[in-house]
């Protein structure tokens, strides 16, 4: 609805018909996405969540969304330097460990990107433009990591991706 002046979070599942938020969870709308509407679709992407690597993904889940897609607003809205330095380190701790793990294989988990990967590549992709000076997240930039830095950038090229990440409006 133009008129509506709530709050708004994105991302949003909308259901057009219904005219009613499905989600607004982003964890739980990747794995719906993933699987809930293959009955229309055919699969032209490996499945995002395979079973035989759950375990594992919601490890990495676990660790990436609490020190680093949630670690670059702990800091940039820390209200002390103490509690500044609680988050910073540890989303550093967990960069330093994507490094070594990337230095091994080419993505997180498998041989192809999964929910981990895309998980992570959202705050990534944002990094270097906004988090390290805005959010002071400023130890080190992406870049100065070779492994994670070419893990970004081989996402990003991933077909259909670069088409829908907007750095200009990520820089505003």
């Amino acid at each position: 609805d133009s008129n509506y002046s709530g709050r708004v979070t994105v991302p949003t599942l909308w259901d057009r018909h219904k005219k009613t938020i499905v989600n607004n969870e982003s964890s739980e709308i990747i794995r719906m996405l993933n699987t809930e509407f293959d009955e229309w679709a055919t699969r032209e992407i490996p499945d995002l969540y395979p079973e035989s690597h759950q375990e594992e993904i919601d490890q990495l889940n676990g660790r990436i969304y609490e020190t680093v897609n949630n670690g670059v607003y702990r800091c940039g809205f820390a209200k002390s330097q103490a509690a500044y330095e609680e988050y910073i380190h540890p989303m550093f701790d967990t960069f330093d460990f994507l490094e070594e793990r990337l230095s091994q294989n080419r993505y997180l988990v498998a041989e192809y990107p999964t929910e981990a990967d895309w998980r992570l590549f959202v705050t990534l992709i944002r990094f270097d433009f906004v988090y390290f000076s805005h959010f002071k997240c400023n130890i080190r930039r992406i870049q100065d990591y070779p492994n994670l830095w070419n893990y970004t950038l081989d996402l990003y090229q991933t077909p259909g991706v670069s088409d829908i990440v907007d750095i200009e409006r990520i820089k505003k």
